[in-house]
């Protein structure tokens, strides 16, 4: 088993090491202190020496921070986790913040009288900080870069991962190392600028055509790097991650040095040096800074490129998602035919799917930890399940299964919803509204240009006509064979990034009843030009999604009244290409589940 179901972390530690971490801050002479989720990669998912916000709090969500000031501790949260917290955090040492609605300079602005606030300027961003700083420009408080505070009450913080690396094949990727890097170099030739800085794992990897293992289920490998003009790269990483091979594959023109010499090499360069301020660690600018170093703001030159798949990376995602929708109708029937067996937890439903995706024989490993929420629990929307929690399935309730894979040549996410009895009339009615959300997104044709912001309302609309909404963006982006979430592109009201072909998206509406159930289905989409229609201007070029992701939907659960007559035109197009695509791939069970649950509405 990849998924384990452990505890990762405790709410009753939380006061003890908050007390110490306070005093710490007043031997220091602080007022506070900023504890990100974030690495010095600023990625999402950490390993385990960088689970400082997990390890003071107990939260164990992936997005947050919690800011440490003396008489309170505000653990900042967005709509995800706003449910989560409340079970992960002691609520008489640690305040939930509900985040992005409250920020965090407003916030130190009300909670703090004076003093001076640290925080560890290779964990947070020259964003971050500039607006933290600008909301406290008129007050007495300030803020100041200091050495990690939480590492110094940290006995037994693990060691720095150290992950083999593996080169990623030309042919899965559609293009050289070699290739991109002279591409990218030219574009820095362009702008003027002397080299790049790149601290984004999933960049690093996309640039040299690398895998790694330094974290759990992304198969990134933790390094620094930074470009030159010439297509050189000096890599900073372990070299115990390399073998041979690994090595060999690096070639002549990317030198590998330890992390060790990173901050050297940054202040021996001659500017102007692009660094992508919305990703790299303020302390990156503030040594270049020092060293007299010009720095050049712009975006991380990997970031957009690796967002756009090559015609490879796209076959590739097409392939893998065929033997996981496979895997995933292997699944549903096997559920479909236990779902009332008695005593059936949602640990067992957790062990039977990552079983029936490595029975494809090509499992690398689960692309994130299979999220198995029955009844209640389906709302978090999160939720990792635990031997402390687990939940037998019960009846007449929703099971929502959001999970997926990583193969050599595809990442994977889907999201299902089923019933587990019968859930009931209004149940159904909430799972039809979102439906309608998804396949809202999976028809529309827009004009190029538009954002992911320009589309998310469509995903929202029936649900609002209802009163409801979902507290999540809509989708984000995912790459091929690298993280399962990944920018600049995303479906959601914040996201100003143009879409693009070749951009690969989740399309994962849902809505949550606390206390009650969980809806959400997911499927993964790629931008594509759409095809001219007949009457329509020829001058107005429009794109599309190319649906990636074939499971069907539980028609159980639909109130087909509620569709439009295009909606049931489109879901039952929909199912006719899931049966045909997948039938040649099942057991004979799981064939005639299909064809009972692809039928026609």
């Amino acid at each position: 088993m990849f998924q384990t179901f452990d505890t990762q972390a405790s709410a009753a530690q939380g006061p003890d090491r908050l007390a110490r971490l306070r005093a710490v801050l007043q031997t220091e002479g602080l007022a506070g202190f900023i504890i990100p989720r974030a690495d010095i990669h600023q990625g999402e998912y950490v390993a385990a020496r960088d689970e400082r916000l997990q390890w003071l709090t107990g939260f164990t969500g992936s997005a947050g921070f919690c800011i440490v000031l003396p008489d309170v501790a505000g653990v900042f949260i967005d709509g995800r986790y706003r449910t989560q917290v409340k079970g992960q955090v002691d609520l008489a040492h640690f305040t939930p913040v509900p985040w992005p609605d409250v920020l965090p300079g407003a916030w130190l602005a009300e909670h703090l009288a004076e003093g001076v606030v640290g925080y560890d300027p290779w964990l947070h961003t020259a964003d971050e900080i500039a607006k933290i700083e600008a909301a406290l420009a008129q007050h007495p408080g300030s803020l100041r870069p200091v050495a990690n505070m939480v590492d110094r009450i940290w006995p037994d913080q693990p060691a720095a991962p150290i992950g083999k690396a593996f080169a990623h094949p030309d042919a899965l990727a559609g293009e050289t190392s070699q290739s991109k890097r002279a591409r990218l170099a030219e574009g820095l030739r362009a702008a003027g600028q002397s080299a790049a800085v790149i601290t984004l794992p999933d960049s690093i990897c996309w640039l040299l055509n690398l895998r790694g293992a330094d974290v759990p289920r992304n198969p990134v490998l933790h390094a620094l790097a930074i470009l030159q003009t010439d297509g050189q790269v000096t890599l900073f990483a372990d070299e115990a991650k390399f073998d041979g091979a690994a090595r060999a594959h690096l070639g002549a023109q990317v030198a590998l040095q330890p992390p060790s010499a990173f901050v050297a090499a940054l202040r021996a360069l001659q500017g102007p040096v692009r660094v992508d301020r919305a990703t790299a660690p303020l302390a990156v600018s503030m040594e270049l800074t020092d060293a007299g170093v010009a720095v050049a703001w712009g975006d991380d030159p990997c970031r957009l490129p690796k967002a756009c798949k090559t015609g490879a990376e796209i076959q590739g995602m097409r392939d893998a998602h065929l033997r996981d929708g496979a895997a995933m109708v292997e699944f549903l029937c096997w559920l479909d035919d236990h779902s009332t067996t008695p005593g059936l937890s949602e640990i067992d439903v957790v062990r039977a799917l990552e079983g029936f995706r490595r029975a494809t024989n090509a499992l690398h490993d689960i692309s994130f930890d299979t999220i198995c929420g029955s009844g209640p629990n389906g709302a978090i929307m999160h939720y990792r399940v635990t031997e402390e929690s687990n939940r037998q399935l019960g009846r007449n309730e929703l099971l929502l299964v959001d999970s997926g894979a990583q193969y050599l040549d595809g990442t994977t996410d889907i999201t299902r919803t089923v019933p587990v009895g019968d859930p009931g009339d209004y149940a159904r009615s909430c799972f039809t509204r979102v439906l309608q959300g998804t396949i809202a997104i999976s028809r529309l044709r827009w004009p190029k240009g538009y954002a992911g912001r320009d589309l998310d309302p469509l995903a929202r609309y029936a649900l609002w006509l209802a009163g409801q909404d979902f507290n999540h963006g809509t989708g984000h982006g995912v790459g091929a064979f690298l993280s399962v979430h990944e920018g600049p592109q995303r479906l959601s009201r914040i996201s100003e990034v143009p879409l693009e072909p070749g951009m690969i998206l989740s399309n994962e509406p849902g809505y949550y009843r606390e206390g009650e159930f969980g809806i959400r289905l997911e499927n993964l989409i790629v931008v594509q030009p759409a095809p001219a229609l007949p009457g329509g201007d020829p001058e107005r070029s429009q794109l599309c999604f190319e649906t990636l992701t074939f499971v069907p939907f539980d028609r159980r659960l639909i109130v087909t009244g509620q569709l439009s007559p295009g909606d049931r035109d489109w879901l039952n197009a929909y199912h006719a290409e899931v049966l045909a695509k997948l039938a040649p791939r099942l057991s004979a069970q799981a064939l005639a589940w299909c064809q009972n649950a692809c039928a026609p509405l």
